[in-house]
């Protein structure tokens, strides 16, 4: 055999074991009942939270790689709060990456001391979709990371990635929004 031979069989046992890694889902509908609601791990890199960190926390203000603006929140103070206490939020000029294969609607970096402590997103969904979205995604999140609690109930999903916790949940309204907090370590 030579060596164009032997490339040739290197390939395709590579991608048959490539294909072997492939499993089609084992859940099966049964005739006249919903389909379940699947919650694969997508390919998607936009269901990664990982991409709405444009800067590691406990990044300094001026070394955010985008132009930002103050953002003023009006709210009563309280544990569920939107900002780190004493800090400040500010939103991007330009858009934010995509996530959950959508751009959000709303992004914030808030910072802590000069400090990024918390980045919060929110996209709306289609209400069709939006379990499925969630679900997909947040067990995407839990794969890697360490579970909260019960990790996933219903519409929230809690967990430990490192030094950041993540936290999410879905608002049903005419289009349901998928809301995720990212709170980092408190010091650098």
């Amino acid at each position: 055999m030579g060596e164009r031979g032997l490339s040739v069989l290197l390939v395709a046992a590579w991608l048959a074991a490539l294909a072997g890694c492939q499993t089609p889902s084992s859940r099966v509908a049964s005739p006249g009942s919903a389909a379940p609601v699947e919650a694969q791990v997508p390919v998607d890199p936009s269901f990664d939270w990982h991409v709405l960190v444009i800067a590691p926390f406990g990044s300094v203000l001026k070394d955010v790689p985008r132009t930002l603006h103050e953002v003023f929140l009006f709210h009563d103070q309280d544990p569920g709060s939107t900002t780190p206490e004493d800090g400040e939020c500010y939103a991007a000029d330009v858009p934010a990456p995509p996530f959950v294969g959508h751009i959000p609607d709303e992004y914030m970096l808030c910072f802590k001391q000069d400090r990024l402590s918390r980045i919060q997103a929110t996209v709306r969904l289609p209400k069709s979709d939006a379990a499925a979205v969630f679900a997909a995604a947040c067990a995407g999140w839990l794969k890697s990371a360490a579970a909260l609690g019960d990790a996933q109930i219903g519409d929230a999903c809690e967990g430990r990635d490192g030094a950041v916790h993540f936290n999410a949940h879905l608002e049903r309204e005419a289009e349901t929004g998928l809301t995720i907090t990212l709170d980092g370590a408190a010091d650098p």
